[in-house]
């Protein structure tokens, strides 16, 4: 990641989901990313015209910019479509920072959509062929986690009990949450009776499946000043690849984020210690213990016996995936663009009965593949700039 980027320079002035669940019958990923573009110009008081970078990616679109632009009418300076699976998004707030600063563009949206949950998860992402896992039947991406679940708990003695404890507390998060998909609350109990997907995951181990998307805008700083809501400075950003498939990942309980944390803490000025609501990728529920180690909110093993307290609950002393996550709140095929929403809403002071009190400063983490690509953006509010 290009450590040139001066702090603070851009920020993130309008966010919106599209529809979410299950959406209408006929609705294309595109028709959801532009419903996000116009929601999120709204929530900021900018209109299409403003609009002269775009940046895009899905599963769904080969070419989702190119697509995104002729929907909409627009033909601008400056676009990108680079694909990372679910760190996308924090890769494309780079990216948009760093063209703003070279006058490549001014206002910036970042658009996602998926229709995963309507068209079937088959149809919208077919496995390719491994010829070293392939023959072995994993159940991808289920399997893969598993295997750093499994890999965790023989290591440091992660329990079972530590990982539904993920799921209670994104679960206890969404119930105040009105736009969250689950709306019963969950034990570690019924966490652990749920019907096993891949072991050591149950299917409460796992995200949802729902279609949706949305949007981000951004400008530069000076701009953002000007206009509707409080913006959300991007102080700090890092990115790191280290494999594609699980069969190459190094060691299965250390993850790329150790990296790009590290990278978007330099560029902010920040330490984990500093940071007032933490937004992970939380696919399954290992990938939270694995970020919070990686991101420097526990020491590397600690993770299974650092949430086990309900410390990321309500209440606890670590705010993490206030609006429920991708186990309760949602998951349309790739989830890295809701935990920059999250973060954004948070540093505003918008979320309601979930709102942590005097939130200034917020990390979002984004994974993609199976731990395969990570990428970090650390928010603050006018305050830290």
């Amino acid at each position: 990641m290009n450590t040139t980027l001066k702090r603070g320079s851009a920020a993130i002035v309008g966010v919106a989901e599209s529809d979410l669940g299950e959406v209408a019958a006929g609705m294309s990923v595109i028709d959801l990313m532009a419903q996000g573009v116009h929601r999120a110009l709204a929530d900021c008081g900018l209109a299409l015209a403003d609009v002269d970078g775009v940046f895009a990616a899905a599963g769904q679109s080969r070419m989702p910019s190119t697509a995104l632009c002729e929907y909409l009418g627009l033909k601008p300076r400056y676009q990108d479509c680079t694909m990372m699976g679910g760190s996308s998004f924090m890769t494309h707030v780079a990216h948009a920072q760093a063209a703003i600063e070279l006058g490549l563009c001014e206002v910036a949206v970042i658009a996602y959509g998926s229709t995963q949950r309507s068209a079937g998860r088959k149809n919208v992402a077919p496995r390719e062929y491994n010829p070293y896992e392939t023959p072995f039947r994993p159940v991808l991406p289920a399997s893969a986690y598993a295997l750093a679940a499994s890999r965790h708990m023989h290591q440091y003695g992660t329990t079972r009990e530590q990982l539904a404890q993920v799921a209670v507390a994104a679960r206890q998060w969404a119930l105040r949450n009105p736009a969250a998909w689950e709306k019963e609350p969950l034990t570690v109990e019924q966490v652990l009776a749920a019907r096993m997907v891949s072991h050591p995951l149950t299917v409460r181990d796992c995200c949802l499946v729902t279609d949706g998307g949305g949007a981000l805008v951004m400008t530069s700083a000076a701009r953002a000043k000007t206009l509707r809501k409080p913006p959300a400075f991007v102080l700090g950003v890092g990115e790191s690849i280290s494999h594609q498939t699980i069969s190459n990942m190094a060691d299965l309980t250390v993850t790329g984020a150790a990296r790009s944390g590290a990278q978007a803490y330099a560029m902010a000025g920040l330490k984990p210690q500093d940071i007032d609501v933490v937004q992970v990728y939380d696919a399954f529920t290992i990938t939270t213990l694995l970020f919070l180690e990686d991101l420097g909110f526990c020491p590397k093993g600690e993770g299974g016996r650092f949430v086990s307290d309900g410390a990321i609950a309500p209440g606890g002393r670590l705010p993490v995936n206030t609006n429920g996550g991708g186990l309760s709140y949602c998951h349309p095929g790739m989830y890295g663009l809701f935990v920059l929403m999250e973060a954004v809403r948070q540093l505003r002071g918008e979320c309601g009965e979930r709102q942590v009190a005097g939130c200034e400063t917020a990390i979002a983490h984004g994974n993609g593949g199976v731990l395969s690509s990570h990428s970090t953006v650390v928010l603050g509010s006018a305050s830290t700039i």
